[in-house]
């Protein structure tokens, strides 16, 4: 069993001193390290070939569900043994920021995995974290991190209400606290507020070629109040194809789609198509 951490970090910020509770155990922070040093050397002016070499450093990390739901209260966790599809996007993600901002030390990519997994970048309870993935898109777009290709590459809207968390509060641990309810809520009224595109799977073979690698790759789903399903990021492998990079539900562990992604969709139940965002880094 590993032993898990709490490291309380204080960072100064504009003269205000706050506190970021980290959960992490010593063996991922040795992970981090061994990541570091694996990663030296793959930035590249291209960030989408940053971001697939960065993820394919991960190959065979086992797909692990829900290990962000730690204790009794919303922490940072760090995990580098166990990703979910959601999780290995993140990590991708902020070792390609890390790359990108000249950064190598545990603070720094703390403070950019806090970036990217709440609203405005800031851990602020549990309804902060960025559940739903369209919410995280749009998030990380308004953040200058990303932008929402889905739209450009033949995208069209989505035609439905995204509640899926409120109308299965039993699900969800977190949402016993009325005052979580109404923040997950009101989230999803603001996220209906806005519009949503998705290209559909019957177009994502002839718009491939608008789709770059190190795009990040949402599953859109035909299920009552939800969007996203699963995400990857986009990889043209050797038969010029675009394939997924994710941490499958299917092997259990970080993979390439055996298939492209255009005929990967066509085995996922309820699947409808696919949202697109393309890294800004």
């Amino acid at each position: 069993m590993r032993i898990k951490l709490m490291c309380l970090f204080f960072i100064a910020f504009t003269g205000i001193s706050f506190s970021q509770n980290v959960v992490c155990s010593l063996q991922d922070k040795q992970a981090f390290e061994k990541k570091i040093t694996q990663i030296q050397g793959l930035n590249n002016a291209d960030i989408g070939q940053t971001m697939v070499a960065v993820g394919k450093t991960f190959m065979g990390v086992p797909y692990v569900a829900k290990t962000l739901e730690v204790g009794a209260t919303e922490s940072l966790v760090v995990n580098l043994h166990g990703l979910d599809c959601t999780t290995f996007v993140e990590n991708v993600l902020a070792f390609s920021l890390l790359l990108e901002r000249g950064k190598k030390d545990f603070d720094s990519y703390t403070k950019i995995l806090e970036e990217i997994r709440y609203k405005n970048g800031k851990l602020d309870g549990y309804a902060s974290r960025l559940h739903y993935f369209s919410e995280w898109i749009a998030n990380n777009e308004a953040k200058g991190l990303l932008t929402n290709v889905t739209k450009e590459i033949g995208g069209v809207p989505i035609s439905k209400g995204i509640n899926f968390m409120s109308t299965h509060r039993d699900l969800y641990p977190f949402l016993k606290d009325d005052g979580n309810f109404k923040k997950i809520q009101a989230s999803e009224a603001v996220l209906n507020n806005k519009p949503l595109y998705f290209l559909p799977q019957d177009q994502v073979a002839v718009q491939e070629h608008l789709i770059h690698s190190g795009d990040i790759i949402a599953l859109t789903t035909s299920i009552d109040g939800l969007d996203i399903t699963h995400t990857g990021i986009a990889t043209r492998e050797s038969d010029g194809r675009i394939h997924l990079l994710h941490a499958s539900t299917g092997s259990m562990k970080v993979e390439v789609s055996q298939v492209p992604l255009a005929d990967y969709l066509k085995k996922i139940k309820k699947n409808t198509g696919i949202m697109v965002a393309r890294p800004n880094l």
